[in-house]
């Protein structure tokens, strides 16, 4: 069964297999469509459409396309979060490079390859391309890095052996802080990224972070 996105964008959580793979088929025709029309043009009808289910069904699980999105962000970074897990389950604890590595390599893996990943990646920017912290007062959107920071934190803290504390939770928000603006640059430059762009991210983390974690 694929993992239910948090409650607080869904209307009511699927309790049965049946309404769970449904609601995937939902999200999937959400990133599909978001690929194909972009976020104004996406709407509830077209999404319902796509995943061969009544629109009925989309309501049932969403208000808007608002929360719709959201819940495919969310499902985004539970995603990534498991791809991380993978990768640095083998890698020696005292690796962090290795550990940042697998970090941006999945972050460039999905960028370039997941449908919707694109606009949406790990929260609703609107308008799109724009990023937290961007819009005074708009509490919706203010929490997207930190809400990668939480998980991230949680990854590393638990890998290499360390207190997830204030301090090494607020190294890891600036490390997302940076490489988000840079990555952003990366792909408007070129839609598979710049590759000279990702190296310079790689190097400004590996740098930072070394001051924590060496």
């Amino acid at each position: 069964m694929e993992p239910v996105p948090p409650t607080n964008s869904l209307r009511r959580a699927p309790v049965q297999q049946r309404s769970a793979e449904r609601l995937a088929r939902i999200l999937d025709a959400c990133a599909q469509l978001l690929d194909e029309t972009g976020y104004e043009r996406l709407s509830t009808r077209a999404v319902a459409a796509r995943a061969g289910v009544p629109i009925g069904s989309v309501y049932r699980f969403f208000g808007n396309k608002r929360a719709m999105a959201d819940a495919l962000a969310q499902r985004n970074l539970d995603r990534y979060a498991e791809r991380i897990s993978g990768r640095i389950a083998a890698m020696p604890g005292e690796d962090w490079r290795g550990a940042i590595d697998a970090v941006l390599d999945e972050y460039i893996a999905m960028k370039r390859t997941v449908p919707g990943f694109r606009l949406v990646d790990f929260g609703v920017q609107i308008p799109m391309g724009t990023r937290a912290g961007d819009r005074v007062g708009d509490p919706g959107d203010a929490d997207i890095n930190y809400r990668v920071t939480d998980r991230l934190t949680d990854l590393l803290s638990a890998h290499l052996g360390r207190t997830p504390d204030a301090a090494l939770r607020r190294t890891v928000l600036v490390a997302v802080e940076a490489a988000d603006a840079v990555l952003q640059l990366a792909f408007r430059l070129r839609p598979s990224g710049d590759p000279d762009l990702i190296t310079e991210t790689r190097g400004v983390l590996h740098a930072y972070l070394a001051r924590t974690l060496d």
